[in-house]
């Protein structure tokens, strides 16, 4: 009988072990690492995290893991999930994009929450973390169409691969793997509702809630709890439910012979990734020519369809919260004509009743080309067009944005990223980024003990 999807992938993670990897792939988790605290440092006065510490934080529970910057000692469960939204709150995660979007750093406290509990070692976690990366970016290319497209929120896949994480820290066998993966795929199926129309502060939680659930599930494996085998394939399963058609062999084919995590970018903005190859356009044209928003009469910008339908939806030209302004292309280009640049501080209440966007944010106009839809997602193609009062017209053509594989953010780059998420001193940046740097020495346990501020 030939194995389901689910027991094949569970197989290939359990046998999955530290020696195994190539110094590149370990380097490269580092890189995602240290950008991932970045990011979960960045967002410790966010509006969600407040209310979701907050919250936790009343319900107490066994000090059994810690979160990111503040400290505080949580149940491994409730610790998983907001220091998972503390890497998703600014948006300013990694992406993957294929038939499907991703951030698979989303999932890396799945691993670093029960490492703490059992008192596994670093290299444990980034082992699972590379497990993490490998499935959630294979799933990205599994449907065709994507869920997206079908309406249904990346946070779909990441219920499949949660279970993997947590199981690899737990040390799953290959059943109790399996049981995990269909245990938590029988629920989280979610809408895509986060990510249209007026955005809310669900935009960055349903990811979070997937990757909790799957710390959940692979508990309950490890006890016992059986889980639906045939998730993916069998009757009523993913396949049956979400409709035609799957590449199946992306999710098993050549495991081990490279790495999915090699091929993942990051973010050199914080905002909705299709967005970040538009941005890098305008930026480059007003700044080397010197323009001033206000001596601009219009901007076309050329895009895929998607990204018309997403980014221009209507709520996006009078964006009121930061969750659909990091999603709205007119509101991020009027940011960056204004100010040349964008930053977590774009995003501010203050920036977001500047009077100035309502004199551009009107002129920004979008339109779908069918021949940047084909060559999406190889490409990730802009055409910035921008129109002055006196006539004189500057156009710029990128393929791809700073962050992604073939132009990599270099290590200088993301020790300047993390330095203006996190604002400390140089002391404690050179301290977090040689601890990050030198994680696979450390247990879990003294690496979370210094990655509070």
């Amino acid at each position: 009988m030939t194995d389901v999807i689910s027991r094949k992938i569970a197989r290939y993670a359990v046998n999955l072990t530290y020696n195994k990897l190539p110094k590149e792939v370990i380097e490269q988790v580092k890189r995602f690492l240290y950008d991932s605290i970045g990011c979960a440092l960045g967002s410790m006065e966010t509006r969600d995290v407040t209310i979701l510490r907050d919250v936790l934080n009343e319900m107490k529970g066994e000090s059994e893991s810690t979160v990111f910057g503040f400290g505080d000692k949580l149940p491994a469960l409730n610790a998983t999930l907001l220091n998972s939204l503390m890497i998703r709150s600014l948006d300013f995660n990694d992406i993957y994009w294929k038939e499907d979007p991703s951030h698979p750093s989303d999932l890396i406290p799945a691993a670093l929450g029960l490492a703490e509990k059992v008192n596994a070692s670093m290299k444990d976690v980034l082992v699972a973390i590379v497990l993490g990366y490998e499935f959630e970016q294979r799933l990205c290319e599994w449907a065709k169409p994507g869920f997206r497209e079908r309406k249904w929120h990346h946070a779909t896949l990441t219920q499949f691969v949660s279970p993997l994480v947590a199981g690899k820290i737990l040390g799953l066998s290959e059943n109790e793997m399996v049981n995990a993966i269909g245990i938590n795929g029988c629920h989280n199926h979610t809408i895509g509702c986060p990510t249209a129309g007026k955005l809310s502060m669900m935009k960055n939680t349903v990811d979070p809630m997937a990757v909790q659930a799957g710390v959940f599930a692979a508990l309950l494996a490890q006890k016992g709890y059986i889980g639906t085998e045939a998730i993916f394939e069998g009757k009523e399963g993913v396949k049956d439910v979400y409709g035609p058609a799957w590449d199946d062999k992306v999710l098993t084919d050549g495991l081990g012979e490279s790495y999915r995590i090699m091929e993942c970018g990051m973010k050199a903005f914080p905002t909705e990734a299709l967005t970040h190859t538009h941005l890098s356009a305008a930026i480059k044209i007003v700044t080397e020519n010197d323009i001033s928003y206000s001596d601009i009469e219009e901007v076309v910008i050329t895009t895929i369809a998607r990204a018309c339908d997403i980014l221009f939806d209507p709520h996006k030209y009078r964006p009121e919260s930061r969750e659909t302004a990091d999603h709205s292309l007119p509101y991020c280009i009027a940011r960056a004509l204004i100010d040349k640049k964008i930053t977590t501080e774009s995003f501010t209440e203050e920036k977001l009743k500047d009077p100035r966007l309502w004199e551009i944010i009107d002129k920004i106009k979008g339109e779908a080309s069918e021949e940047f839809e084909k060559m999406f997602p190889e490409k990730q193609p802009s055409n910035v067009k921008i129109t002055l009062k006196d006539g004189r017209v500057f156009k710029q053509y990128l393929e791809y944005p700073k962050g992604d594989p073939r132009e990599p953010m270099t290590l200088e780059d993301l020790k300047n990223k993390f330095s203006a998420l996190t604002k400390i001193n140089n002391d404690k940046m050179d301290s977090l980024t040689k601890t990050i740097f030198s994680c696979e020495t450390l247990s879990a346990r003294s690496f979370m003990q210094k990655m509070v501020l």
